[in-house]
């Protein structure tokens, strides 16, 4: 297919994979990535890295993001309630013994430990070259047209819910299926930001970054799917689905998305993808601090990995029980098993990282 752009975003690398590739540098997970993944298995031990799905609790961190609902799905007019937590086949025959529970569920697929989409975030950008920004994605995709909205929730506002869009008969692209049908499984390289930097809020600049790597001696090669531990998830975890937004607020470093440095290393080391334990990656700033432009991003690196560069996000994972045991045992490297949901067309989607040492 014939590129959609005329002008590529400054500090893109659209068409990179080529002008209709969906996939971005997750690309550079090839089977010889995999493979080294699979060497760093030593001890046959796993760490789950992913938070209870209805972890942070309610809505306080998030306003737009609604926790796990879950029914029981009615069967012949009777609910699982009415049958002692389950219904069974024998209002169909008498005959039958089988007790059955089937569940349907509600939730943001981003709530909790997610992967972020190419479709999650693009920008208003002059692609075309017509002297007028549209809004458009990774490798020119545009909003509205290859990425379709699904069909508007009115009946959220009467449940108290932000306004929602459910998916429509179609797919579009950069859904996080794609993700899912490459298998998000590689090699995991750990930076542990919290041994050298504790659990206080801080923007982690290129310089910052540098010195622990090599502090720590670790080494990002191309198409390593790299994980930053700051601590926040295990703290998050310990309030125990009553989050404490003040003191969450002050907790955990994360990286500098306004420092061009950190930015440039990102894609020149040509990592795969980028993962933290905390809700954005980026240390969210006020954005008049920044001496930028009026008209600029809420969330640089977000603009910088999905929108210009392809590189997928991970966000609230729990790193730390795998952090300890790495550090324990002078490792950073694993193998990381990480698929998102198959589901056409979503934005995002919950995920249970497994690593394995």
């Amino acid at each position: 297919m014939a590129q959609r752009w005329t002008h590529a975003p400054e500090g893109s690398h659209w068409g990179e994979f080529g002008p209709d590739d969906q996939l971005g540098r997750m690309n550079l997970v090839t089977p010889a990535k995999v493979r080294q993944g699979v060497a760093e298995v030593r001890e046959g031990l796993t760490f789950v890295l992913s938070l209870p799905l209805d972890v942070p609790g309610g809505r306080a961190m998030n306003p737009r993001r609604i926790p796990p609902q879950r029914y029981a799905v009615i069967r012949d007019g009777q609910s699982a309630g009415q049958q002692g937590f389950c219904w069974s086949y024998q209002s169909e025959d008498a005959d039958l013994t089988d007790v059955v529970n089937d569940d349907v569920v509600r939730l943001s697929l981003q709530y909790s430990t997610q992967w972020d989409s190419l479709a999650h975030m693009g920008s208003r950008f002059d692609a075309d070259g017509d002297g007028v920004a549209e809004a458009v994605f990774y490798n020119g995709f545009r909003a509205g047209e290859e990425i379709r909205p699904g069909v508007e929730d009115a009946s959220a506002e009467a449940r108290g819910e932000p306004h929602a869009r459910y998916p429509g008969p179609e797919a579009g692209a950069l859904g996080i299926e794609r993700l899912a049908e490459h298998g998000a499984q590689g090699r995991g390289v750990l930076v542990d930001l919290e041994h050298h930097l504790g659990r206080t809020r801080q923007a982690v600049g290129y310089d910052t970054l540098m010195r622990i790597l090599e502090a720590d001696g670790v080494v990002v090669e191309e198409g390593d799917m790299v994980c930053l531990h700051t601590g926040f998830a295990d703290t998050l975890l310990a309030m125990d689905r009553q989050p404490d937004v003040a003191h969450l607020h002050a907790t955990g470093s994360g990286l500098d998305g306004w420092d061009s440095k950190l930015l440039n290393w990102i894609t020149d080391v040509r990592l795969s993808c980028l993962i933290a334990d905390n809700p954005a990656v980026e240390l969210v700033v006020p954005k008049l601090t920044q001496p930028q432009a009026l008209r600029q991003p809420r969330l640089p690196l977000h603009e910088h990995c999905l929108f210009k560069n392809g590189i997928h996000l991970g966000e609230l994972w729990l790193l730390t029980p795998l952090a300890r045991w790495l550090r324990a045992h002078a490792r950073s490297r694993f193998l990381l098993t990480a698929p998102p949901l198959r589901l056409p067309g979503a934005v995002g989607s919950p995920a249970t990282p497994i690593a394995t040492v």
